[in-house]
């Protein structure tokens, strides 16, 4: 038995990096699960590969008809809905604010915060019904701080966040708890994607990724997609059922403060410089 066993989730964004890894993770605790994003051939491999627990279900979630269709679709197959996670996203694009394209602005929006507040909706409907249920956000660090992310993305997820905050407060006295997840640094796709590589190139990304993310972080290695579906799979159980309106950030210390060795050697050079010339 696992801690999902009975348990029916949606997972949006499913088909690649944490979202995928999401989806293992869930179907592996027994949950059954609707993968979905608008990527038809790697939504059905991923589903077919995960066996008869999981289905994929092609959806928009910047397009509202679609997303009731994606609840729909869960409620037609599984009879409820007692998770739902908003994990959909695109990377934004870094570029000066004097520079700003306004047309990737609201596309940005329009699948981080958009997409997550139509697959609150949705999802809600069902839970309310039910007087129970758990809705996980995706945030990201670059919402609580600044200098993680470009512009437009820092700022839906800094929304994200808010929105989840929000919701929970009046969902929480229905039994629906409502949290969101905050990524530090992970070895996804997201960081080529944001710089406007193409597949191949930001295939090749992944072990300078790695090396280069392991340095940002008090606890010294890169962040994985199943650091990130685990925390998901905690809020999402029995386990977390008194967990409500919480950013969950899973970024090994980075927003925390400055890492120890960093602070020694920051200060070490400091005394250095206040030391006396020598005479």
């Amino acid at each position: 038995m696992g801690i999902l066993s009975g348990k029916a989730a949606i997972i949006s964004g499913g088909t690649s990096g944490i979202g995928e890894r999401m989806a293992e993770c869930f179907v592996a605790a027994g949950a059954a699960v609707i993968v979905s994003s608008p990527f038809a051939e790697e939504g059905e491999a991923l589903a077919h590969r995960l066996g008869a627990d999981a289905r994929f279900v092609r959806a928009d979630v910047t397009e509202e008809a679609e997303v009731k269709a994606l609840v729909d679709a869960a409620l037609a197959a599984f009879g409820r809905l007692d998770c739902m996670v908003n994990n959909a996203g695109i990377a934004g694009r870094y570029g000066s604010i004097a520079k700003l394209d306004m047309a990737g602005f609201d596309r940005t929006l329009a699948v981080v915060l958009r997409g997550t507040v139509l697959g609150t909706k949705y999802a809600a409907q069902a839970m309310l019904r039910q007087g129970a249920g758990s809705i996980i956000n995706t945030g990201s660090i670059a919402g609580s701080r600044a200098g993680y992310g470009p512009h437009d993305y820092s700022a839906a997820k800094a929304a994200v966040v808010h929105f989840t905050r929000s919701v929970a407060m009046e969902l929480g006295e229905k039994g629906i708890r409502v949290n969101s997840v905050s990524p530090g640094g992970i070895v996804t796709g997201i960081f080529g994607k944001s710089l406007g590589m193409p597949p191949e190139e930001i295939a090749r990304t992944k072990e300078p990724l790695t090396e280069m993310l392991a340095k940002w972080h008090p606890i010294p290695r890169a962040g994985q997609p199943d650091d990130i579906a685990q925390a998901a799979l905690f809020l999402a159980s029995d386990a977390a059922s008194f967990v409500n309106g919480h950013d969950l950030v899973v970024d090994g210390g980075l927003v925390a403060g400055r890492s120890w060795s960093a602070q020694r050697a920051a200060t070490d050079a400091l005394m250095q410089a206040l030391r006396p010339p020598p005479r």
